[in-house]
């Protein structure tokens, strides 16, 4: 009996934690799904914003560029046309003269005493002369009337035309004296700059031996650059059209501050090089170039019509050439392999690939890829 209640009351505890555990395990179950069922909604995809730009069309001016170095137009040693001393420097070294401006002064003293003899001599010779006319003149009376033989006439004749040469040649002398003492003083044959002078004041000059200075013109200037055989055709033909303009950017300049035009090319081809030598003449009243400078010009030959231009920054480069990322279809990138043509500012030309009006990508291009999902950025209004 002792044994039967004993099992019975095991069976009875048994029974309690089933229940109990079922009713834990419900709870859970209702804990779970009362859980599950307050969750937020997973987040969406991450889509890229990105900058993009119209392809538009206009027409675009076509240039050739080429290196390019300056010369002058006019470019002198001065030195000195007369002997002497040199007596002064009237423009320092380095300065931008005109055209007549003093620039050297040698002793005028030996050049002057010359011209005061030659000038003494002439008065002499004009006495002479007019005493002869007028011998002359009564000679030619006294032969009419037979009191003077034909010899005596003939001497007085003579007489004159000697005096006559005689002045002439003191005349001579006369302009010879003043065209010395006019060399006494160099001055500039053209406007230019001055170079480094070389002669000390009382330095002894002597003609055509000691070199002064040296003067080169810079407004105008010459800008001279070496094109290829192969564009020769292309610039001849818009020669023909009329005068080609000439642009010049120094040495980290985008944009070109001097212009100027074609004014010179060779008639004969460089065999070894494959080019010919062509100038250009450049207005340089800044004097920003100086002669010996290393350039870059632009020669407008043309200008195209409705071309294609989307901005360089768009491009990118693989094995199999340039391309383009352009928005398609549900917002999503689509790549477009392209061939390029001139280039326009900070534009490019494209000659096949895009469409008038489609949308170029223009940032983010290493963060996207072909069919991804983006978001275009508004574009800004053109300044």
């Amino acid at each position: 009996m002792r044994k039967w209640k004993i099992a019975l009351g095991t069976a009875v505890a048994l029974g309690a934690i089933s229940v109990a555990s079922v009713q834990l395990l419900d709870m859970g179950n209702i804990s779970l799904i009362a859980g599950t069922a307050g969750a937020a909604p997973a987040p969406a995809a991450f889509v890229m914003p990105v900058p993009v730009a119209n392809v538009v069309k206009k027409t675009i001016p076509i240039y050739l560029d080429y290196a390019a170095r300056t010369e002058p137009i006019r470019s002198i040693t001065l030195q000195a046309r007369v002997p002497g001393y040199l007596q002064e420097q009237t423009a320092q070294d380095g300065a931008d003269v005109r055209q007549g401006d003093l620039l050297y002064k040698i002793s005028p003293d030996d050049f002057q005493a010359a011209l005061d003899q030659a000038k003494a001599q002439v008065q002499r010779d004009t006495a002479t002369l007019d005493y002869a006319r007028s011998n002359l003149g009564r000679g030619t009376e006294l032969a009419k009337s037979g009191y003077l033989d034909k010899d005596s006439f003939d001497q007085r004749t003579s007489t004159l035309r000697g005096a006559q040469a005689s002045l002439a040649l003191n005349q001579a002398a006369v302009r010879t004296a003043e065209l010395n003492l006019s060399y006494a003083e160099i001055h500039a044959p053209f406007p230019g700059r001055l170079g480094r002078n070389q002669a000390s004041v009382g330095t002894l000059v002597s003609v055509a031996g000691t070199v002064l200075n040296t003067l080169v013109q810079l407004d105008p200037i010459y800008v001279t650059f070496n094109p290829s055989e192969t564009d020769l055709a292309q610039i001849e033909e818009a020669r023909a059209a009329g005068p080609i303009e000439v642009e010049v950017l120094l040495p980290g300049e985008t944009e070109a501050h001097q212009k100027g035009e074609l004014t010179f090319i060779d008639n004969t081809i460089d065999h070894s090089t494959g080019t010919i030598t062509a100038r250009a003449t450049i207005g340089n009243a800044k004097f920003t170039l100086l002669p010996g400078q290393y350039v870059r010009v632009r020669l407008h030959v043309k200008q195209q019509p409705d071309a294609l231009l989307v901005p360089q920054v768009a491009l990118g480069s693989s094995q199999l050439g340039k391309y383009l990322y352009v928005v398609g279809k549900g917002n999503t990138v689509d790549q477009r392999l392209v061939s390029l043509g001139p280039t326009s500012g900070d534009m490019v030309a494209i000659l096949s690939g895009v469409a008038e009006g489609d949308q170029v990508i223009t940032g983010n291009l290493q963060k996207i890829g072909p069919g991804m999902p983006i978001s275009p950025l508004p574009q800004k209004p053109a300044t």
